[in-house]
């Protein structure tokens, strides 16, 4: 590094890594948490199939956020796609 300074050569650190370091944790974590709602939401309506829970209003709510979560997952899914087609499509 101290040659490419006395060459006059500005050295920029990776900073790339890093990123995608946090956008994989990113999305890593955000499929864990749509598993995790859709599996309580499925534990929910275990609970109330097998009369051992009364709510089926918490069943139902959870059931809801599930599948919005998991829509809401899917459409990131498809911008990313999306995004990658368009940057495979560049001329170069």
């Amino acid at each position: 590094m101290r040659d490419h300074a006395q060459q006059g050569i500005t050295v920029i650190p990776n900073q790339h890594r890093i990123q995608s370091d946090n956008f994989q944790s990113a999305m890593r974590q955000s499929v864990r948490r749509v598993d995790n709602h859709q599996q309580h939401a499925a534990q929910l309506a275990a609970d109330v199939d097998a009369g051992r829970s009364d709510d089926l209003v918490g069943a139902m709510v959870a059931s809801q956020k599930a599948s919005i979560s998991f829509q809401a997952l899917t459409q990131v899914r498809n911008k990313l796609m999306t995004a990658y087609d368009d940057v495979l499509k560049m001329p170069l």
